[in-house]
This record gives structure tokens, C-alpha cells and sequence, in this order.
């Protein structure tokens, strides 16, 4: 391990078990390069990296002040609308539509969303800014003959807003599966990622409604240090 990953790793744990705590300053350069043993430019290199992960400021002449470095809560067990989340967390944010559109289902995208091939399906590309950071990107595939009308400006706000309000659809439970994946060209291009990010939380779901039938195929990748994936687990009694 490099010198500077030493220094990033040792700082990191201190900024999180709050022996630097928020809105306190960072030793100096120079004194941590007298702490670590090490030269100012590598120091330096490491306190970039805090800076790029979001867990310092660099102030010119003044030091590097520790910054709110909490992850917002996102619950995976449940079936939740991203509004609903935002909702129920308050964390500012906006929707971005990228791609809104119809196609058919191929063998390939038969394989992973499960649909039947040849079906029609929307296909929509969104990404989320949540407090001022595009750093979510949800790609859904809605079967059309379940969607409606479904439009982009539901897209836009809420696709069960419109689903289940509107349609009356009887959304009932979701198979999820969640990896940490390298980064792709995409998620590079469309969020905001740190220039050091190399891998995203991705959270894909197979949607059903209440009568089984599979409606929705989606995938979410995640900033893997913006957000905390939770679930609420009950023993089972054998």
C-alpha cells in the first residue's frame, strides 16, 4: 500500500469515529506530514482524495475542515417509490428524464427482466440530483400493455403516482438483488461521481402485482458513498 492510501485509510477512520469531528480543522500539512512521517505532496495527495469523497473542504490559508459526511438511509426490505422516499426523508432533489421511449423485447433484454420476447415495453432513463449531486441513475423497463398512458411527465414526477392512482394497478412485492459493480462509462457520464470512484451500488428489482404477473424490471445504481442500504430482519422460527 502506497504511502498517501496509508494517510487517506488512517484519516478516514478518524473522521468517522469523530476523533476529527464535523466542523473541526485537520491538523495542518505540515504537521501531518510530521505525524505520518511523510513529504507535504503526499499529504496533500491524500487530503485531494478526502476532499473528492465529500469528507473534508480545502479552505486556501486556512486548513481543511471536516464536512457532514452522513449517508442518507435507504431501506431495501420494503417497496417504496423514490418520491415516497423523498418524502419520507426530506432530502432535497430533482428528477432528470433521459430516455423515455418504446421498444420491443428482445432475447437479451427477455433474459433480464424477465418479460416475454416480443412484448412492447417502455423503457426510461432517469437520473436523480439529491442535495445538488446527480448520484442516482434508475432504468426501468414497464410492461406497456400493464403502463396505460404512462408519459413522460409522470416519468418525471411519479410512475406510481400514476400506476396505482390513475390505472389502479395493485402493486404487491419485488425480488431485489444488490451488487457493488465497477462503474460503467454511463454512470460516469450521467452522475456525478468522484474522480477516485471506481465501483456503484446497483439495486435491480423484478416488480409483480398482486395477481403475480411481472410488470416492471428495474435497475438503480447508487454513489457507494452517498447512501446506506438498510433492512429490518425477523428471526425465523423453525
Amino acid at each position: 500500500m502506497k504511502k498517501y492510501e496509508i494517510i487517506l485509510q488512517d484519516l478516514e477512520r478518524k473522521i468517522f469515529d469523530d476523533s476529527y469531528p464535523v466542523n473541526e480543522m485537520l491538523p495542518s500539512e505540515n504537521e501531518l506530514a510530521e505525524q505520518y512521517e511523510a513529504s507535504r505532496s503526499t499529504v496533500r495527495q491524500a487530503l485531494k482524495i478526502l476532499e473528492e469523497n465529500g469528507l473534508i473542504q480545502r479552505r486556501h490559508g486556512l486548513g481543511s475542515i471536516v464536512i457532514s459526511h452522513e449517508k442518507l438511509l435507504f431501506p431495501i426490505s420494503g417497496l417504496t417509490s423514490y418520491k415516497e422516499l423523498q418524502a419520507s426523508m426530506g432530502f432535497t432533489s430533482e428528477t432528470e428524464v433521459i430516455i423515455f421511449g418504446e421498444l420491443e423485447v428482445t432475447a437479451e433484454l427477455a433474459k433480464i427482466t424477465g418479460f416475454p420476447e416480443n412484448e412492447l415495453a417502455l423503457h426510461i432513463l432517469r437520473r436523480r440530483k439529491v442535495d445538488g449531486k446527480f448520484s442516482i441513475l434508475d432504468r426501468d423497463f414497464f410492461l406497456k400493455r400493464e403502463a396505460g398512458m404512462l408519459d413522460i411527465n409522470h416519468a418525471k414526477a411519479s410512475t406510481y403516482e400514476y400506476l396505482e392512482g390513475v390505472l389502479g394497478l395493485d402493486i404487491a412485492y419485488a425480488k431485489k438483488e444488490i451488487t457493488i459493480d465497477f462503474a460503467s462509462e454511463e454512470d460516469f457520464d450521467l452522475l456525478d461521481l468522484n474522480p477516485s470512484d471506481r465501483h456503484v451500488v446497483s439495486v435491480k428489482s423484478h416488480v409483480y402485482l398482486a395477481d403475480n404477473t411481472l410488470f416492471q424490471y428495474t435497475e438503480s445504481r447508487h454513489q457507494v458513498d452517498r447512501f446506506r442500504f438498510t433492512e429490518f430482519a425477523r428471526r425465523q422460527k423453525r
